[in-house]
């Protein structure tokens, strides 16, 4: 079974009471929990993962405020219809990302909690980023009907970063 690092993430990232913030960026992940796992605790671990949480204690959890930048799952709910299913939100704190980056934030947000060992099976549902952190996106250099043009890719995001999993699925199957 599925057991935390050094305590159970639910201890420091569920957060029922928390209030968003309008500079927040805010994720609704999809979670199916392993068996014996309550679905607080996979919505803590993917904020966790996602953010500042780590599985030991490290000597410099000290020198830095972790309640300044870490992912907080304010909310879960149930999947209509699907068993052991729920939509998990989390807040993030535009502290925790480098200005300017779509890969930083993607790769923060997704990069490392899809193989996780608290949870089934994990799907990124819907992300809001705050306008004031999308300003400070540049986008391509010559314009971006310069580059759908290029590729022929009209009415779809086009993302330039490793999207996960990157492995197990063909594109065929994907």
């Amino acid at each position: 079974g599925f057991k935390a690092g050094v305590k159970d993430y639910k201890l420091t990232y569920y957060t029922p009471d928390y209030k968003t913030k309008d500079t927040d960026i805010l994720a609704a992940f999809r979670v199916t929990p392993q068996p014996g796992v309550p679905p607080e605790e996979a919505g803590a671990a993917v904020a966790a993962e996602s953010s500042t949480g780590t599985w030991t204690t490290v000597w410099t959890d000290g020198l830095t405020s972790l309640d300044r930048y870490k992912g907080r799952c304010y909310h879960i709910e149930s999947v209509v219809g699907e068993e052991n299913q729920y939509i998990a939100y989390v807040a993030y704190p535009l502290d925790l990302f480098e200005e300017g980056s779509v890969t930083n934030m993607f790769t923060s947000i997704v990069g490392n909690v899809f193989g996780f060992k608290a949870l089934r099976a994990l799907r990124l549902e819907d992300l809001r980023i705050p306008t004031a952190y999308s300003k400070t996106f540049q986008g391509p250099p010559h314009g971006i009907q310069v580059e759908r043009d290029k590729l022929n890719k009209y009415g779809r995001p086009l993302l330039g970063c490793t999207i996960k999993p990157k492995l197990g699925l063909s594109a065929k199957n994907y």
